[in-house]
């Protein structure tokens, strides 16, 4: 299946859109936000809640698109 990329009237690709390109480039490599598999003995950090996981994701986003616009961070 061949997917489609979002343009607007010029052709160019929105910064909103670029910039969740780039969260998900860096959460899949990375793992970032992903759920820690559970394991036997001692687990150091318990598995963040799912609030705190929304939040993250949106600062990582909001650092992308300040990235991408060319703002700091």
């Amino acid at each position: 299946m061949e997917k489609e990329v979002a343009v607007s009237g010029n052709g160019a690709r929105r910064n909103e859109d670029i910039a969740l390109d780039l969260l998900k480039f860096v959460a899949a490599s990375t793992g970032f936000g992903r759920a820690v598999a559970p394991s036997t003995g001692f687990n150091s950090t318990p598995a963040p809640k799912p609030e705190e996981q929304v939040n993250e994701l949106l600062d990582l986003y909001s650092r992308c698109l300040h990235v991408v616009e060319g703002k700091k961070a």
